[in-house]
């Protein structure tokens, strides 16, 4: 699997323009551009999603990543990549589509 690896400064989007920001900091020794790299572990929300149905605000609230299967491990968690397959989720759990990688970087670095 190829891909650029996340971390919590990545700019990522929810379909509808909402942000996707970290709930839980990436941490450990891996790290790239100063930023620790984003695991399976990490939890994401998203704040700003104008989505509405029939008029209703049904905005993303959260982001569920699945880590892909490429062997690469942080502290013994799957990495992020911006390949990896996700789903933004409203509040009540239904679906709303995948998230948008705007940036992410490509240099990693070891601590």
């Amino acid at each position: 699997m190829s891909g650029s690896l996340l971390d919590a400064g990545a700019v990522i989007g929810c379909p509808h323009g909402g942000r996707v920001t970290a709930a839980t900091t990436p941490s450990g020794g891996v790290r790239i551009g100063g930023a620790a790299v984003a695991t399976a572990r990490h939890a994401y929300v998203v704040t700003g999603c104008p989505h509405t149905v029939d008029g209703v605000p049904t905005p993303c609230v959260t982001v569920r990543w699945t880590a892909d299967s490429s062997g690469i491990t942080v502290d013994g968690a799957p990495v992020l990549l911006d390949t990896s397959a996700a789903l933004c989720f409203s509040a009540a759990l239904v679906p709303q589509g995948p998230p948008v990688v705007l940036a992410a970087p490509r240099k990693v670095t070891a601590r």
